[in-house]
């Protein structure tokens, strides 16, 4: 359980931390045609997850700004799927997933905290 606020620079710093172990398992993923096509899934929606936090941040308005924390929460939400996917299959060892895994949870609640914030639903 989250024991403090982050600020928005701690939460960037792990949100770019996630991306890259994400770009580290999809270059370990099997070079077959079902390792190659979840790679590149878990890479798009893993690394997306930044970079969206980034448009956040520099969002025009209050709405704008909860849409794209809402653009950031469906990719770790994706990312969590095809993350479960492989750890479920054969394509890489599930032991090595759990800590991504636990990661993405923790990201997750992160990023609700903050859309339930920005629209003023934690009063």
């Amino acid at each position: 359980m989250m024991t403090k606020a982050f600020t928005a620079d701690e939460l960037e710093k792990r949100l770019i931390s996630f991306a890259s172990a994400i770009i580290d398992l999809s270059s370990k993923l099997p070079r077959t045609p079902q390792g190659r096509h979840i790679s590149l899934q878990v890479l798009r929606s893993g690394t997306a997850t930044a970079a969206n936090y980034g448009e956040a941040r520099g969002a025009e308005s209050r709405s704008d700004f909860t849409h794209k924390l809402g653009v950031v929460l469906k990719e770790l939400n994706e990312t969590a799927v095809w993350l479960q996917m492989i750890q479920q299959s054969s394509l890489f060892p599930p032991d090595k997933i759990v800590a991504l895994l636990a990661e993405n949870r923790e990201l997750s609640r992160i990023v609700t905290a903050s859309v339930r914030t920005a629209r003023g639903l934690n009063k």
